[in-house]
């Protein structure tokens, strides 16, 4: 499988690059943990260190488990919060509506009802509110008699909100992991590694790592200071949630090493015994039968939890994940399907019309791609934008429009963007500028909002921005390689080695991707419209393999599928899946991108 083929430009516009790797270090790594070339091959192109190869194969609780108290501020905030509790002060919520607030949010609240404790929990509306805290929603928790907001997954740089919160007489808590501005704001506790003085080397984390670390805190000071032990009661079962956190952290796209992949197996090793009862009745209504994948997260569940807040209401997915009523979660999970549904028809109507936007106004070769209509829905905006960054293998902006607070109207803009273009950089300079009212997030997915006059001003921004990032060069995707296979004698049990002993697969430890040269199309067909299902074989016949290539419907990818039927030569590029079906267990491939051979 060591095989190298030079492709410079795919279907997809791609090349296809193999990593430099040390043979001699493959061959010490084989020797030294007894594991095969492939998965050798697959930890050093992954940069695991030998000293590391351990704790990445077989990660522990009891040895791999961050020091919560490393992270700054954390020891006199779990400090703090515990005297609260004992003081019987009293605790609210206030966490993001995607799926990383929506687990942050659950794993308070289980956590407070563990303590017998009501937890009231905010999520803002998607659409009317936005992003981060506001006064309005601050004021309600205050009048609803909180004293303590817990606020997860924003807050970092909501400086004003915060302030008036203060003012309000609240202590806000944040646990975050956006990045810090210029100055922090002025809360209670700030718990987030990316703070710029915080050295706790855990910047990986998602808001609901950061979250269940503090419920770790705050539970070691609770049975220190003997609280449990007073009242005759347990602590808190916190592994029973890691469920919920391998959930927000595997949706929310932060790079599955150190902690997080810890955190992730683990936490999938939890949701296969099934004990939350929202996760349960989700994975039944997501046609999950098997124990369920950080796949399966990615695809079936985190959309699920997502489309609550994009379509219908935000804090669905929150109230599912908490839920304790096995009928309350059943009637849950059966809204955010149907909210699902129609957010996926939504989404294929705006996609479509972005795309005729971008073949009108020529911005296929724009090295930042950004489209905006009013008809279109202010909550999927970041899901197209995502759909044309993966199109054209560029950064790309797509702007909804909504009605703030304030009752005006606002663009509502997301970006996605590729390695080595940070997205929320580039927003928080338009916001320097005064071309965007807010903006900020992560360097591969952030958002703004701007005034609709203002649109077409911040679109030539971002072009003069991208061509001096990217020096006016010809955009070039990069699509990684681990290796050539054939199809003769991939089994259910190759899969399963790889996904045992390099998996969890995700952000910065990518599924094993493989080419497989020289094959031939023996069947083709669409399915559900936007999809290509292929049988493939070998050059000289022999055994066939089925395959599939999401989303490639009227794209180059999915025109070579569709023509090259019995014919010519293709080589494919994608990953190796196992398809469970009537008990029976079938490797598939999954195409993502080909090239013509001859």
């Amino acid at each position: 499988m060591s095989a190298q083929l030079k492709i410079d430009r795919s279907a997809m516009e791609a090349r296809w690059v193999f990593p430099e790797l040390n043979d001699e270090k493959i061959h010490r790594m084989m020797t030294d943990f007894s594991v095969p070339e492939i998965v050798a091959r697959l930890l050093v192109s992954r940069n695991v260190e030998p000293e590391k190869v351990q704790s990445f194969l077989f990660p522990r609780l009891a040895t791999d488990f961050p020091d919560p108290l490393a992270l700054k501020d954390m020891e006199g905030f779990a400090n703090w919060a515990a005297e609260a509790i004992c003081q019987g002060k009293k605790f609210s919520a206030f966490c993001d509506f995607d799926v990383d607030g929506s687990t942050s949010a659950a794993v308070w609240k289980k956590f407070f009802n563990h303590l017998g404790i009501d937890l009231p929990v905010y999520i803002p509306d998607r659409m009317t509110e936005g992003y981060g805290p506001n006064t309005k929603a601050l004021k309600k928790l205050k009048d609803d008699g909180a004293d303590i907001v817990l606020m997860s997954d924003c807050g970092t740089t909501s400086f004003e909100v915060i302030e008036q919160g203060r003012e309000l007489g609240l202590d806000i808590c944040i646990f975050d992991h956006h990045e810090q501005g210029d100055h922090l704001p002025a809360s209670k506790w700030l718990i987030n590694p990316k703070r710029k003085d915080d050295t706790s080397d855990l910047d990986m984390l998602a808001a609901v790592g950061v979250t269940f670390l503090a419920c770790v805190a705050i539970n070691r000071v609770l049975r220190d200071t003997g609280y449990y032990a007073e009242k005759n009661m347990s602590e808190a079962p916190l592994k029973e949630w890691l469920d919920i956190v391998a959930l927000g952290t595997v949706c929310d796209m932060v790079p599955l090493t150190g902690p997080n992949r810890l955190l992730v197996r683990i936490g999938f090793v939890q949701m296969a015994q099934h004990k939350n009862i929202g996760l349960k009745a989700l994975c039944d209504v997501g046609g999950i039968k098997k124990d369920p994948t950080p796949m399966d997260a990615g695809f079936v569940l985190g959309p699920r939890i997502n489309a609550g807040s994009r379509v219908h209401q935000a804090d669905l997915g929150a109230k599912l994940l908490s839920c304790t009523d096995a009928e309350e979660a059943k009637n849950l999970a059966w809204t955010l399907n149907d909210c699902n549904a129609k957010r996926k028809s939504i989404q294929n109507d705006m996609m479509s019309e972005a795309l005729d936007q971008i073949e009108q106004r020529n911005l296929a070769e724009r090295p930042i791609i950004m489209v905006w209509d009013e008809t279109w829905h202010a909550g999927l905006n970041g899901l197209v934008a995502g759909q044309i960054k993966e199109r054209f293998g560029r950064p790309a902006c797509c702007i909804a429009f909504a009605r703030g607070m304030s009752g005006e109207l606002e663009g509502r803009g997301s970006g996605r963007s590729v390695a080595g273009f940070n997205m929320a950089a580039l927003f928080m300079a338009a916001k320097e500028k005064g071309l965007v009212l807010k903006g900020g997030g992560h360097a591969m997915a952030a958002g703004f909002t701007v005034e609709p006059e203002k649109i077409e001003e911040l679109d030539q921004f971002f072009l003069e921005h991208a061509e001096k990032i990217m020096g006016g060069s010809e955009v070039v995707i990069e699509q990684q390689v681990d290796a050539i296979a054939s199809i003769r004698g991939i089994r259910p049990d190759f899969v399963k080695l790889l996904e045992d002993n390099v998996g969890p697969f995700g952000q910065e430890n990518p599924e094993p991707r493989f080419i497989l040269p020289s094959m031939r199309i023996a069947m083709v067909d669409i399915v559900g419209e936007h999809h290509v299902r292929i049988q493939m074989t070998e050059a000289d016949g022999g055994q066939r393999m089925k395959a599939m290539a999401f989303r490639a419907v009227g794209t180059p990818l999915g025109d070579i599928l569709l023509k090259a039927k019995g014919g010519r030569l293709i080589h494919f590029l994608g990953q190796f899946k196992v398809n469970h079906w009537n008990g029976v267990d079938n490797v598939e491939f999954m195409i993502s991108d080909a090239c013509l051979a001859d």
